[in-house]
C-alpha cells in the first residue's frame, strides 16, 4: 500500500504537466488565430473602403452625367429660340415631344420658357397674346414690379404644368438668384433646393435648371452687356428624389447617400436628398465616405454609407472566417492534446492499478494455499511439485520442505494420476493415496492446465481433498437411507389402511347415528299427531324441539358426509366459465326467493382451471352466504370479480373477490369463519350449519390457492381467494 500511494504521488507531477500544456497548446493558437484574423481584417477593410469609394465616385459620375442630359436638353431649347424669334406655343411642343421626357429624363417634370420682361414689355406680350387668340395672359403674384420672369411655355402640358404658368419666378428669391446667375455668367445654372409648383401641396425639395437666352443668339462678353442683351431662360424643373433615384437605380444595391446643398455665395447647407436607410452615426470608423462637387454654380456634397443590407452580407467576412474557423481549430487541438493527457493519466492509473491488484492477487493466492484445509500444489510440465501448502503436507503425511521437487503421481495408488497429468483440460477423479507412514487414504483429485508467469515452469494446478472420512460417512448415509425408504413405505401403507378403516368407521357411525336419530324423530312425530290434544302446550313445544334437534343433527351428518367427499373423491381438472357458473348460482337463489330485489354484478371473461363440480359448490357457497348476510338491506349489491389488489395474483394463479354490503363481521375473528361449526352469528338471525366456508377454504386449497376474508360489523364482507389460472393438476396433500 505504501508503495501504490508513493507511485500516485509521483505520477501527479506528469499529470498536471499534460494538462498545463493542453492550457498552453490552445493559448498560442488562439494568440495566433487572433493575430491572423487581425491582419485579415486590416487588408479586407482597405478592399472594401477602396471598393466603396470607387462605388460611391462612379455614383457621383452618374449624377453628373444625368445633369448634363439636362443641360443638352436646355440648351436645345435655346437653340429653337436664337432660330426664330419666340417659338409658338405648337413649336416648342413639338420639340419637347421629341425629347420623350417620361422615358429619357426620367426626373425631369418639364421644359419651360421664361421670359425676361420689364414693365412695358409685359404689356406687349399680354397684347400679342391676346391677339393670336390666348386670352389675357396673367402672373401671379401679383403687383407692379421693374423685372418679371414668368413662366410662358410649359411642356409637356399636364395639369400641374398648366397650373404653373404664369407664375413670376422673378418675384421669389431662391429662382431670382439662380436666374440672374445664368444671366450673368451666361453658363447653365442649378437654383438651391426649392419647393417645386408641380408638386402641389407636397412641397418636397426640387430643384431647376436654367440656361439664359440672349437677343439675336450672341452671348455678350461682358456682364453689363449680358443684363443689356437678356431675353429670357430655357428651364427644367425636377424632382430631388425622383432624379437621384432614376439616375442610380442600377448602382445603388449596396450604398446608402445623402446629398447636401452647400450652396453659392448666399445660400447652402440645405438637404437635398436623403435615403430612408441612411443614418447619423456616432462611431468615425464606420464605412463611410464623402465628396464635394462643384455643380453648374452650386456646390453640392454627397455622403455615402453602406446599407443594412450590404452590412449584412459582410457579417461572414474574411475576418470572421478565420476568426471562427481558427478558434474551432484550437479547440479542436485542445482537445486532442487535452485527451492525450486524459489518456497518459489514465494509463499511469490503470498500471498502477493493474501492478497493485496483481501484488495483492498474488498475495491472496499465497494466503489461500497458506490457510486452505485443501491440499493444493503448483505442478512442473514433467509433473514435478514445484511449491506445496501445509495442508499437502499434512494430508500426504510429510514435512513441507522435503515436497518440492517429488513426483506429484508417486503418492498414489491408482495410475489415472499420470493420465490426468498428461491431459490438456482440468480432470476429476478420487483415487487412493498413500501416506508415508503406510496408511490408505481416499482422496479427491482436482488437476487443472494453469498459465505460469513468464520464465516460470508451473504447468499445472493440483488440488487434493482427504474425503476419506466423508465418502465412508456418504456410504452409511445412503445405507440408512435406503432402511429409511423402506420404512416410508411401511408407514404409507399402515396410513393407507388407516384412512380407509377411517372412511369405512364414518361411514358406519353416520348410519348408525341415523338410525336413532331417526327413531326419535319419528315417534316423536307420531306423539305429537296421536296424542296432541291431551298434551298441553308446554309438552308440544317440547317435542317440536326435540325434532328440531333430531333434524339439525342429521343435516349435520350430511354436512359432515359432502366434506368428506370433498378431500376423497379426485379432482377432475378443466378450464372453467367462472362468470358462466356464477350466473347459474345467482340464477338459482333468485327461483328460491323470487320475492329479494338484490344487485348482483359479474364481471364477464372470468376463467379458472380446476374440477367444475368443486368449483360450483364454492361459488354456491359463497355467493349463496352473500345472498344470505345481505336480507334486510336495501338496496342488497352482491359483486363478483377479478381481483386487482396488488400482488393478489401469484404467477400461475387467478384472483377473485366476492363482495356484499350485508352484515359483516368482526375483523378480530376472520380466522374462525374457515373451521367448521364455527358460526359468528346466531341460529336465530341466519339459518346455517358452519360447514360451509370450511368447505370453500378446503375446495381452494385443493386446487393450491388460498383465501381470506375481510369485513366490518354493519359494512359487508370481502372474501379473496386464488385458483390456478389454467387446468393444471395441483400437488394433492398425503393424507389429507
Amino acid at each position: 500500500m505504501p508503495d501504490s500511494t508513493g507511485s500516485t504521488a509521483r505520477s501527479r507531477p506528469r499529470v498536471r504537466r499534460g494538462y498545463v500544456l493542453a492550457v498552453l497548446t490552445l493559448i498560442g493558437s488562439l494568440l495566433i488565430v487572433w493575430h491572423y484574423a487581425g491582419l485579415a481584417g486590416a487588408r479586407e477593410d482597405a478592399a472594401l473602403r477602396t471598393r466603396f469609394v470607387a462605388d460611391s465616385n462612379e455614383i457621383a459620375a452618374q449624377l453628373r452625367q444625368r445633369l448634363l442630359h439636362y443641360e443638352l436638353a436646355l440648351r436645345g431649347g435655346v437653340s429653337l429660340y436664337w432660330s426664330v424669334a419666340r417659338p409658338t406655343q405648337r413649336q416648342w411642343r413639338d420639340y419637347v415631344g421629341g425629347l420623350d421626357i417620361e422615358h429619357q429624363f426620367k426626373g425631369m417634370m418639364g421644359l419651360g420658357y421664361v421670359p425676361y420682361l420689364r414693365r412695358a414689355d409685359l404689356e406687349a406680350l399680354q397684347l400679342a397674346m391676346r391677339d393670336e387668340g390666348h386670352g389675357l395672359f396673367q402672373i401671379r403674384p401679383q403687383g407692379a414690379r421693374e423685372i418679371y420672369g414668368p413662366i410662358l411655355l410649359l411642356e409637356p402640358q399636364t395639369l400641374p404644368n398648366r397650373d404653373a404658368n404664369g407664375f413670376d419666378m422673378f418675384s421669389e428669391a431662391h429662382r431670382h438668384r439662380a436666374m440672374a446667375a445664368a444671366r450673368d455668367s451666361g453658363e447653365v445654372q442649378l437654383s438651391a433646393p426649392v419647393s417645386l409648383l408641380q408638386d402641389g401641396d407636397d412641397h418636397r425639395d426640387g430643384l431647376l435648371m436654367l440656361a439664359p437666352v440672349y437677343a439675336n443668339g450672341i452671348q455678350p462678353a461682358n456682364v453689363a452687356a449680358r443684363r443689356t442683351a437678356i431675353s429670357g431662360w430655357v428651364y427644367a424643373p425636377f424632382n430631388a428624389r425622383s432624379f437621384v433615384d432614376s439616375a442610380l437605380e442600377p448602382y445603388r444595391s449596396g450604398q446608402a447617400i445623402r446629398i447636401v446643398d452647400l450652396g453659392g455665395d448666399v445660400d447652402g447647407g440645405r438637404p437635398l436628398h436623403q435615403d430612408a436607410a441612411f443614418v447619423e452615426r456616432a462611431d468615425a470608423d464606420g464605412l463611410e465616405h464623402s465628396a464635394t462637387f462643384a455643380l453648374y454654380g452650386r456646390q453640392w456634397r454627397i455622403d455615402f454609407q453602406p446599407r443594412a443590407a450590404a452590412d449584412a452580407r459582410r457579417q461572414l467576412s474574411d475576418r470572421e472566417a478565420v476568426l471562427g474557423g481558427g478558434t474551432v481549430l484550437s479547440l479542436l487541438l485542445f482537445a486532442v492534446v487535452l485527451a492525450l493527457a486524459h489518456t497518459q493519466t489514465r494509463a499511469e492509473r490503470l498500471a498502477e492499478t493493474m501492478s497493485e491488484s496483481y501484488r495483492r492477487s498474488e498475495q491472496r493466492l499465497r494466503n489461500a494455499m497458506l490457510y486452505s484445509g485443501t491440499g493444493i500444489a503448483l505442478l512442473d510440465g514433467e509433473g514435478r511439485i514445484v511449491e506445496a501448502n501445509p495442508a499437502l503436507a499434512r494430508i500426504l503425511g510429510a514435512a513441507p520442505g522435503t515436497l518440492p521437487g517429488t513426483r506429484f503421481s508417486a503418492q498414489f495408488l491408482d495410475p489415472e494420476v499420470e493420465a490426468g497429468l498428461a491431459a490438456s483440460t482440468a480432470s476429476q477423479a478420487t483415487l487412493q493415496l498413500r501416506r508415508s507412514d503406510g496408511d490408505i487414504r481416499l482422496v479427491q483429485v482436482v488437476l487443472s492446465p494453469v498459465p505460469g508467469d513468464i520464465g516460470s515452469d508451473v504447468a499445472m494446478l493440483a488440488q487434493v481433498d482427504d474425503a476419506t472420512d466423508r465418502l465412508r460417512a456418504e456410504r452409511a448415509v445412503r445405507l440408512l437411507n435406503r432402511t429409511l425408504e423402506a420404512r416410508v413405505e411401511q408407514r404409507t401403507h399402515e396410513l393407507t389402511l388407516a384412512n380407509r378403516e377411517l372412511e369405512s368407521f364414518a361411514y358406519s357411525v353416520s348410519h348408525d347415528l341415523r338410525a336413532p336419530l331417526r327413531t326419535v324423530e319419528g315417534f316423536s312425530r307420531l306423539l305429537g299427531e296421536r296424542f296432541s290434544a291431551g298434551m298441553g302446550p308446554e309438552a308440544l313445544d317440547y317435542l317440536s324441539r326435540v325434532r328440531n334437534a333430531a333434524n339439525r343433527m342429521d343435516a349435520l351428518i350430511d354436512a359432515l358426509l359432502k366434506m368428506s367427499r370433498i378431500t376423497r373423491d379426485p379432482l377432475r381438472h378443466a378450464a372453467v366459465d367462472m362468470s358462466a357458473l356464477a350466473a347459474e348460482v345467482v340464477a338459482e337463489l333468485r327461483q328460491d326467493e323470487p320475492g329479494r330485489e338484490v344487485e348482483v354484478e359479474i364481471e364477464p371473461g372470468l376463467v379458472a382451471g380446476g374440477d367444475p363440480a368443486l368449483l360450483r359448490n364454492l361459488l354456491q357457497n359463497l355467493l349463496g352466504n352473500a345472498w344470505k348476510f345481505t336480507a334486510g338491506r336495501s338496496p342488497a349489491r352482491i359483486r363478483f370479480c377479478r381481483d386487482t389488489e396488488a400482488g393478489a395474483a401469484a404467477d400461475g394463479k387467478a384472483a377473485f373477490l366476492v363482495r356484499d354490503n350485508g352484515a359483516g363481521f368482526e375483523p378480530a375473528y376472520a380466522s374462525k369463519l374457515f373451521r367448521p361449526f364455527q358460526r359468528l352469528h346466531g341460529a336465530d338471525e341466519y339459518e346455517g350449519h358452519g360447514i360451509g366456508l370450511a368447505t370453500v377454504k378446503r375446495i381452494v386449497e385443493r386446487h393450491g390457492g388460498s383465501i381470506r376474508a375481510e369485513g366490518c360489523v354493519g359494512e359487508g364482507a370481502t372474501f379473496r381467494f386464488t385458483l390456478p389460472a389454467e387446468a393444471v393438476v395441483p400437488a394433492e396433500t398425503v393424507g389429507e
